[in-house]
């Protein structure tokens, strides 16, 4: 019968009729919790994902003591595979090699032989080319498999077993530091120095409700195997491991090379945690081939066994600190490494910790370590003093055991009958070879015997004082403490603490290569920027779109930014450096920015040229506003003067900082002269009103000295200037209607 054909009622065997969103929920959870918990993140008491600690235990059964001899990579790969990891080859293989690459692991657990990869981001060599054995820290971290401290369970085939966990006397959690990512969640842990972190589990050892502020007293900050300077301020770090979440800011180490004659290089020398060198070198040499930094000339890599980078300058007289502040904004030479105490507690339920959570969590594991060893210990003693014992009641028994091991058939139940022996004693004393039934035998056996005794009694002193197992403890951890102290090379603290300064701006020059240009503005809205200063012949020479000519033209540097006023009062900002070059006719301004093309362009100028600018409309209103409320680099621009109906803005002119006076003059030909304090500084309105008109509005304004008196240019070729030094008729208060000009002032009523 087709299994179309069966009823809906009578599924298959091996067929659960479920509906789909059920099924592949639960589905998927299971595949969630497998990759959280069997997979992607550490266990808090020994820091391992199953991955990296059945590579160990491989290498342990392989003898890969620090001691022995190197074994073929791939040995313990397919060790690993075939008895303990079903995944592939590549993935356990790069689990490895990350464990015996020194400047990825703060505490190497793995000692590689053979071509491991480098800092610069090259691969390892395959493993049928590698060797590899185990550190002394590997070795710390594995005492006590043997001694009963943790539980076994089946491989995956159950053809053999391995431990759960280990017994981890390193710190290796937070020595060594951790990532992953799992379903829904991951995890990101620096590496710290162990001694540091000793220290603060001896304190909680005698403290455990010591709080966090006494833990990051001891513990003050990541220790990177790369060095670098943690730049974050004592006060962030202390929050970000108090909550478990946050992160830190690594920079590059570096320092000043004198190369004499008032030359310099800067040479880094230790480089952010994880950042690849190579693409770090690359990354720089694209800013500078890219011209994002004119103030960086060059960047080569001369590096050996000791990471040497050579940044050199464009001139001597470059500020080493602006050089390199702003390469650590452009570049990973400053990186921001991400802190996420997500991990596995004891329940194997996972969540985020702080460190002193975590800490704590390694210290209580220990004392469980240390019960265990201790009661294995025990039981082990009472075997052997079981066994002793018997040996005793041979040695005072001799001839009579002789004479029944000699007659009788059976002697063992004989033995046991008659002098209480049991099963074991019965077994070792039959199995006793005769060279140990001398008389200095029996001495040993019985200092043997009085050693055990005493320390069975320590023991199990220790077994029933917490007092006792806190000393313990307390000495054991000083003893790792002085073996990876600061005296050591591996203890050394690499990272150092350091708050950086706070930020300051980066000048444009920095930047942008500042370089002399011309700006020319056509009256149909054409811009360029001619390289170069031009006078006024060789603004005159410029060429223009037939029926057009120039408008505006300045001078500026491609660092200055300029601004453009439209006669509907917005102001909008270009860079000099971003205008089109001088080939050509330029490119239409309106496409650069959103000015419709009924509008008019009423002023081009430098925004450096002044601090404050005079803006006026056509009727005569105006006031004074700083250049900075006017700078928006957006293409809408700043709205900074709102006309009246039916005004348009008509004036803006820089003021003269050492000006006192305003001259206004309207289309109806009145001159006005009035104090600059009259008018009001605002960053955006209408103003007040400079001269009253019965006709016409005004035509022009500027600020001028009074003790200089009022200064225009005569008419014609002569380019002469004439100045007006007696200005007492045309002096009034704000909002008059003036006076005619004095003779041979413009006709255009232009100043």
């Amino acid at each position: 019968m087709a299994t179309t054909d069966l009823p809906p009622d009578n599924p298959p065997i091996g067929i659960l009729d479920a509906p789909f969103d059920s099924a592949l929920s639960d589905r998927y959870l299971v595949y969630a919790l497998s990759t959280i918990t069997a997979r992607s993140l550490p266990d808090v008491r020994d820091g391992l994902k199953p991955v990296h600690r059945r590579l160990l235990w491989a290498m342990r059964l392989l003898r890969l003591d620090p001691a022995q001899g190197y074994k073929k990579s791939a040995r313990v790969v397919g060790d690993v595979i075939g008895k303990y990891h079903p995944h592939g080859d590549q993935s356990v293989y790069d689990a490895m090699v990350r464990l015996a690459q020194p400047y990825m692991m703060r505490y190497p657990l793995v000692d590689g032989q053979g071509n491991f990869g480098n800092i610069d981001g090259d691969n390892a060599a395959a493993y049928r080319y590698t060797e590899a054995r185990l550190t002394q820290v590997a070795i710390d971290l594995m005492d006590g498999l043997d001694e009963d401290a943790v539980d076994y369970r089946p491989t995956y085939n159950g053809e053999d077993h391995e431990p759960e966990l280990f017994p981890g006397a390193f710190p290796n959690l937070l020595a060594n530091g951790a990532a992953g990512i799992a379903v829904g969640m991951a995890t990101s842990i620096p590496p710290h120095n162990v001694a540091e972190l000793y220290e603060a589990a001896i304190l909680l050892v005698d403290q455990p409700e010591a709080d966090d502020a006494a833990v990051g007293a001891l513990v003050r900050g990541p220790d990177f195997p790369t060095g670098g300077l943690v730049v974050d301020s004592a006060a962030a770090i202390a929050e970000t491991y108090r909550t478990g979440r946050g992160g830190f800011r690594v920079r590059a180490r570096w320092h000043v090379e004198d190369l004499g004659r008032g030359t310099w290089n800067a040479i880094v020398t230790e480089i952010p945690y994880g950042v690849q060198k190579g693409k770090l070198i690359e990354q720089i040499a694209t800013i500078i081939n890219d011209k994002k930094l004119p103030i960086l000339a060059d960047i080569r890599d001369e590096s050996d066994s000791e990471i040497r980078v050579v940044i050199e300058p464009r001139s001597r007289s470059v500020d080493p600190q602006l050089l390199m502040e702003s390469l650590f904004r452009l570049s990973d030479l400053e990186s921001r490494f991400s802190l996420n105490l997500n991990v596995l507690d004891k329940t194997r339920t996972p969540r985020v910790m702080s460190l002193r959570e975590t800490l704590l969590a390694w210290v209580e594991h220990q004392f469980v370590i240390l019960r265990r060893k201790s009661e294995h210990r025990l039981a082990k003693i009472a075997d052997r003093l079981e066994l002793l014992d018997g040996y005793l009641i041979a040695y005072l028994n001799l001839d009579r055991v002789i004479e029944i091991i000699r007659t009788e058939d059976e002697p063992k139940p004989v033995m046991i009958a008659e002098f209480g022996l049991t099963d074991r004693q019965a077994e070792a004393i039959l199995d006793m070879r005769l060279r140990r039934l001398r008389k200095l035998e029996e001495m040993e056996i019985r200092k043997e015997r009085d050693g055990l005794e005493s320390e069975r009694n320590g023991l199990e002193a220790l077994l029933g004082s917490e007092a006792r197992q806190r000393t313990r403890l307390k000495r054991d951890f000083g003893k790792l403490r002085d073996r990876y102290g600061p005296e050591a090379t591996l203890g050394k603290r690499r990272t150092s603490i350091e708050e950086a300064a706070p930020a300051r701006d980066i000048p444009l020059e920095a930047m942008i290569e500042r370089e002399p240009v011309t700006i020319l503005l056509s009256q149909r809205g054409w811009i360029r920027a001619i390289k170069g200063h031009l006078d006024a012949a060789g603004i005159a020479a410029a060429k223009f779109k037939e029926g057009d000519a120039a408008l505006f033209s300045l001078t500026a540097q491609t660092t200055d930014k300029i601004l453009l006023a439209a006669d509907n009062g917005r102001f909008f900002t270009l860079g000099a450096d971003r205008l089109p070059g001088g080939r050509g006719f330029g490119e239409p301004v309106r496409l650069m920015i959103d000015l419709d093309g009924a509008v008019e362009i009423v002023g081009l100028f430098r925004a450096s040229m002044a601090e404050k600018l005079l803006v006026a409309a056509s009727d005569g209103r105006g006031f004074i506003v700083p250049v900075a409320e006017t700078l928006a680099e957006t293409r809408k621009g700043k709205t900074v003067v709102t006309p009246r109906a039916g005004a348009k803005l008509k004036v803006v002119r820089p003021v003269d900082p050492t000006a006192d006076q305003v001259a206004v003059i309207g289309e109806n030909r009145r001159l006005l002269v009035f104090a600059l304090a009259e008018l009001p500084e605002m960053a955006r309105g209408q103003g007040v009103q400079f001269q009253r008109y019965n006709d016409g509005g005004l035509s022009d304004a500027i600020t001028f000295v009074l003790a200089q008196g009022l200064s225009w240019t005569m008419g014609g070729e002569s380019g002469r200037t004439r100045t007006e030094a007696d200005l007492t008729f045309w002096r009034s208060a704000r909002g008059a209607a003036g006076r005619m000009p004095p003779n041979g002032f413009p006709r255009d009523n232009r100043f």
